[in-house]
């Protein structure tokens, strides 16, 4: 895809764990699976991204001369665990942390959800669950449940990396608490059928989650756009000039103590598109950028603007081959 950079605003308010397409997956011990389908087609994507909520529709096509009937699942974005998580994982204190909603041909679907836990590439989550502990390390419940959990099981959990120890003095002496730092894992399934040279039609919708930084963090110690981490997000955000510009511009006013712009971005994993028959007949991003003085730069190809605060890109036979990333600069207040 040709990396081009687009300067307008997009208001979400924090670093988002990258959210994805659907796939074709295949219960398998262990979980689900995500497979390769040569019989069904994605003839058509529409992603619709805005501060306060992702929308996706599919049309999709069995291509082969027999029905199809699979699993279809939809990743959600990872939840770590930790003391300190910039990260606006939605309502932690329910499974459906985003409020996906999932229709097909219209009509509500109730879909299956397999959450794992995990350290590192180790799946913790049948000791995790055995003991009774909410999946979600974020929870308010996952703290509560550790903190009643045996000494014994929490020196295991600690010798696991489970959880870390967090002694503080409270005003009334020095306490510990046990802190989880397992990843949560979601995805959402539900078996489909897919009668030959029908169009099925597949819609989502969720909040996006969004975390943040406290200022801009692409420009070294000079203000200077060189390092590894400006190479980074050139790659990875197309960031030009004007960016540099701006941050610049936000780093000074930040040192007078007048409004300056934070850092954000939200991941879209595209990729997974790559698992059905063939190339996306066509495929449509809008990004609806929220408020007029906010800014955002992404790598897109031919992106024009439809509106006042939306944007859209469209291909034909596209196959995602890498994942969409958005770096935001939104306006805040003075400290």
């Amino acid at each position: 895809m040709k990396r081009a950079a687009l300067l307008s605003a997009l208001p979400l308010l924090a670093a988002a764990p990258a959210l994805a397409n659907d796939t074709i997956a295949e219960l398998k011990t262990g979980g689900l699976v995500y497979m390769r389908s040569d019989s069904i087609s994605m003839e058509e994507e529409k992603l619709s991204i805005s501060p306060r909520e992702v929308r996706v529709d599919y049309v999709y096509r069995n291509i082969s001369d027999k029905p199809v009937e699979t699993y279809v699942a939809f990743p959600m974005p990872d939840i770590p665990g930790g003391p300190e998580q910039n990260i606006d994982a939605g309502d932690t204190e329910s499974d459906n942390f985003l409020g996906f909603t999932v229709t097909q041909d219209g009509a509500a679907i109730e879909p299956l959800l397999q959450q794992r836990a995990y350290v590192g590439d180790l799946d913790m989550t049948d000791i995790v669950r055995d003991a009774g502990v909410p999946m979600n390390p974020q929870s308010q419940k996952a703290r509560d449940a550790i903190a009643g959990l045996p000494k014994e099981t929490i020196e295991d959990w600690l010798t696991r990396g489970l959880v870390i120890a967090d002694s503080h003095d409270d005003g009334s002496g020095w306490t510990t608490d046990f802190t989880p730092m397992w990843t949560l894992k979601s995805a959402y399934y539900w078996k489909t059928g897919f009668p030959v040279g029908k169009d099925i039609h597949v819609s989502h919708r969720y909040r996006p989650s969004v975390g943040g930084t406290v200022a801009t963090t692409f420009l070294d110690e000079d203000d200077q756009p060189r390092g590894e981490r400006y190479a980074d997000y050139k790659k990875k955000f197309c960031i030009d000039d004007a960016f540099v510009k701006l941050a610049r511009k936000s780093n000074e006013a930040m040192q007078q103590g007048e409004p300056y712009l934070v850092e954000n971005w939200i991941s879209y994993i595209l990729t997974t598109g790559a698992n059905w028959a063939g190339p996306i007949k066509t495929f449509t991003l809008v990004i609806d950028k929220g408020e007029q003085d906010n800014f955002v730069s992404f790598c897109g190809e031919d992106v024009r603007k439809t509106g006042p605060t939306t944007f859209e890109m469209t291909k034909t036979d596209f196959y995602p081959e890498k994942d969409l990333d958005i770096l935001l600069l939104v306006p805040t207040g003075a400290p």
